[in-house]
């Protein structure tokens, strides 16, 4: 029995061992080092191609086409620099190394300048939301980068050619996040050119280090030098620009990670504790840095008691949000600063959200739309009526902080109607207001 115990795992062993081999299906490395050696350098064909790549690229940002942006990154030779920097360290080739670093910094600096003459000259200023998404990284963008990288740099050392770099290019994005910058500068935004850089710097160096893995694992031969002391002067070269890449790329890579994880912790506390039936928030901003956590809303409808407050912020560390501030601005403070814009895409956000929950109808907010004008109605139906006031009220209810919301239908009347036609005038504007509930009050002119 034990025998074919012994037996099943070794079978098992077997087949994951050879479906797993990446040695199968290896090109010849001089072929692969070759390859990637050439793809480093940017000269004629190779920087125009660069060149037309961050045209399209911008365009594609101007006027948020994702099929642009994705065409132009297929377009892309950046990953060929990076690439041969992997290589040039896990080989112990300080000349690559050299030679990728120099190609990536020239290649950076022509696509920045590129698209900061583009965005100068467009007619089109304003940041789309595909421009919005290259400003700051995220944890998902190191995730991608790294696997990206591993993919890719499996992909070249294979002998059958795939369609895996154009797919690498793509996931990785590293075109979109230069013209970010290049917007930034165009601009004169500041905050935009540094958090693309900082996207772009991040995913160079994941990809970077995917690659030097790779390269180690299949056991790519070194090179050697015939005088120890400059074997060992370029081993020494290479780990200082390991460790200077390296160390703060990891800092960098957990500052992104507890960044994100603040993130969804506020939007789900925003989700779940701001969930009031007269009360919306239109506008959320979150911040994060090292000596500041804070969540800053804008709020409409029904104000929020002190009391409520002070329960909402004694919440967030059931959400592990402890040393955040809580902002929120009602009332008159956010009247002020109401962007109607906001309102519109908070309330389609909504409805739009509604929609995507099966067996769900959506229901619009009544009390969000205006009032129809009903006087040339009123005269003929109710002649009785000689003025009246129609408005959505708030209703404070003092054994509760939960405020309500009604219409409110006041008129001053030749004679009060019966308790029938009363009833009649109310079912009349139920069903002409489209509500569910109307308060009507009469008083003799």
């Amino acid at each position: 029995m034990e025998n074919k115990s012994d037996d099943i795992r070794g079978a098992i062993k077997i087949f994951i061992a050879k479906r797993f081999n990446l040695h199968i299906d290896k090109a010849n490395e001089s072929e692969v080092v070759d390859s990637i050696s050439r793809n480093s350098i940017f000269v004629g064909g190779p920087l125009w191609t660069l060149i037309f790549a961050i045209i399209i690229a911008s365009v594609g940002l101007n006027v948020n086409s994702t099929a642009v942006i994705i065409g132009a990154m297929l377009i892309s030779p950046l990953m060929g620099p990076i690439m041969g920097i992997g290589l040039g360290i896990g080989t112990n080739d300080f000349e690559l190394v050299k030679k990728g670093g120099r190609n990536l910094l020239i290649a950076t600096i022509i696509s920045i300048i590129t698209s900061t003459i583009y965005f100068y000259i467009t007619p089109l200023h304003e940041a789309q939301s595909e421009l919005l998404a290259r400003t700051t990284p995220s944890i998902w963008d190191v995730f991608i980068a790294f696997t990206g990288g591993l993919a890719g740099i499996i992909a070249a050392t294979r002998r059958e050619k795939s369609n895996v770099i154009p797919g690498v290019a793509i996931a990785t994005a590293l075109m979109p996040p230069l013209c970010t910058a290049g917007y930034g500068l165009a601009m004169g935004n500041w905050l935009y050119f540094f958090g693309a850089l900082y996207l772009f710097f991040i995913n160079s160096i994941f990809i970077c280090i995917s690659t030097y893995l790779i390269v180690r694992f299949l056991k790519f031969d070194k090179k050697h030098f015939e005088d120890p002391g400059v074997e060992k002067k370029v081993s020494r070269y290479i780990l200082i620009s390991v460790l200077v890449t390296i160390i703060p790329s990891i800092y960098l890579a957990y500052g992104i990670v507890q960044k994100s994880i603040f993130e969804s912790n506020a939007q789900t506390f925003i989700r779940e504790q701001f969930n009031f039936k007269t009360t919306q928030v239109i506008n959320r901003n979150l911040r994060y840095s090292k000596g500041e956590k804070e969540i800053d809303l804008l709020l409409i409808g029904a104000e929020l008691p002190q009391q409520l407050i002070n329960t909402l912020k004694g919440n967030l560390k059931k959400y592990k949000l402890e040393g955040t501030n809580l902002k929120i601005r009602q009332g008159l403070n956010a009247r002020q600063e109401i962007d109607f814009s906001q309102i519109k895409a908070s309330i389609m956000e909504d409805v739009f959200k509604k929609e995507q929950q099966p067996g769900k109808t959506v229901k619009i907010d009544k009390f969000s739309q205006p009032l129809p004008e009903i006087r040339a109605e009123l005269i003929p139906l109710f002649p009785e009526i000689k003025s009246y006031v129609l408005s959505h009220v708030i209703i404070n209810r003092l054994d509760t902080p939960i405020k309500d919301t009604l219409t409110l239908f006041s008129a001053e009347v030749s004679k009060v109607p019966t308790a029938t036609n009363q009833l009649r005038i109310r079912s009349w504007l139920k069903e002409r207001l489209k509500v569910d509930t109307v308060k009507t009050i009469f008083e003799p002119k």
